[in-house]
């Protein structure tokens, strides 16, 4: 037999034993001299046996290690399993979106394995590891702090690498723009709730957002745009940001420190981030002796159970979270179907509506100075 046919030959009966599952993904394949032995050619017939393996990813070389069975042969053949990775799972809006997505999935056939992040990067990135080393069909994920810059793309890249279709839901990393997201429209939400607010008659309107991710940078920007289109003057000092960390005490700390000081520099609503926000608005102003709607109108987002069953019925804007989670996975079922991360209808952005209940109120003559009537 000569020198070709030897290295394809055992190329051959490598490559036989890593798709009959004997060699397994992630396995480490004998050493060089150890193959040479055991099949009896020159390490030079299995170097070259073991390079055509590599360039057709079977396999990969690790500087110092040695040679590794490749994890895409993990991917190979249909599991039936999703992924569904959001930064949080039981409480809040979280499990009516993943009930969403379930319901979809489950319908089809396939099975939920669920991760949630606590919204950190670090989590996100081991998640992503761990879920390389899986079976999976496909990923629907919320990313973590999605406005900061995201250092473990290559972990996304391996994704692709590996032909693993995933979904962005409620956000998207900066630099992954182009991938399949379904998304609310965040902007548009927050600036319903302002501008009902301006229509009720308010002018100095406090907003509270966070700072970490596309929903709160887009919901400052329809604060923003309602403000400027009713030709109300942008004030920065009247803007709270806050970060995933301090989500719990930030808020509510900055709230009753400019209740405590409402003589000097005055405001009568608030536009909060979320729904959870506007409950620890509510009780900085009430701990500051000040009631609402009587004295400040207050919005939510996210139409959650919050808003419906707080003391004061919220004012708030809808956040379809089953109908979200379904798109989530209609749209990767596609995907998968169809073998094309690239389809049509990939970037899909659903539309919010105002649910208006009982913390906001119309303000009367009673409230407004000169400045504020001649302003109306």
């Amino acid at each position: 037999m000569d020198k070709r046919l030897k290295y394809y030959d055992l190329m051959e009966q490598l490559h036989g034993k890593i798709m009959s599952g004997e060699i397994r993904p992630g396995e480490k394949l004998p050493s060089e001299n150890e193959l040479s032995a055991e099949y009896g050619v020159s390490r030079q017939t299995v170097r070259k046996a073991l390079q055509i393996l590599q360039n057709e990813g079977y396999i990969y070389a690790e500087h110092g290690r040695g040679t590794f069975c490749s994890e895409m042969l993990r991917h190979t053949m249909p599991s039936k399993n999703i992924a569904v990775v959001t930064t949080y799972l039981s409480d809040y809006i979280f499990p009516r979106i993943v009930q969403g997505i379930d319901q979809v999935l489950t319908e089809n056939g396939y099975s939920i394995l669920l991760k949630n992040t606590r919204n950190s990067r670090s989590l996100e990135a081991k998640c992503l590891e761990e879920l390389l080393q899986k079976d999976i069909d496909g990923l629907i994920i919320e990313p973590s702090k999605s406005q900061i810059f995201c250092r473990h793309v290559n972990l996304y890249e391996m994704l692709d690498s590996y032909h693993i279709p995933y979904v962005f839901i409620q956000g998207v990393h900066a630099q992954l723009l182009d991938r399949p997201q379904i998304l609310l429209d965040d902007c548009r939400g927050a600036y319903l709730a302002t501008r009902y607010l301006i229509e009720l008659g308010h002018r100095r309107i406090v907003g509270v957002f966070k700072s970490d991710d596309t929903q709160g940078q887009q919901r400052h920007k329809g604060y923003v745009q309602a403000l400027q289109e009713a030709g109300i003057a942008y004030d920065p000092d009247k803007v709270i940001w806050f970060y995933t960390e301090d989500r719990k005490t930030h808020p509510f700390e900055r709230i009753r420190q400019m209740a405590r000081d409402r003589g000097n520099h005055p405001f009568e609503a608030v536009v909060a981030y979320n729904d959870q926000v506007a409950i620890e608005v509510i009780r900085a102003l009430n701990e500051e002796g000040l009631s609402v709607p009587q004295d400040v109108s207050v919005t939510g987002y996210d139409n959650s159970y919050l808003a419906q069953t707080c003391r004061v019925p919220l004012t708030t804007i809808s956040h379809p979270q089953e109908e979200l989670g379904a798109a989530a996975a209609e749209l990767l079922l596609r995907i998968i179907r169809e073998g094309n991360s690239n389809i049509e209808g990939k970037c899909v952005l659903m539309e919010p509506e105002l649910v208006i209940r009982e913390s906001c109120r119309r303000r009367d003559d009673t409230d407004m100075t000169q400045d504020d009537k001649n302003n109306l």
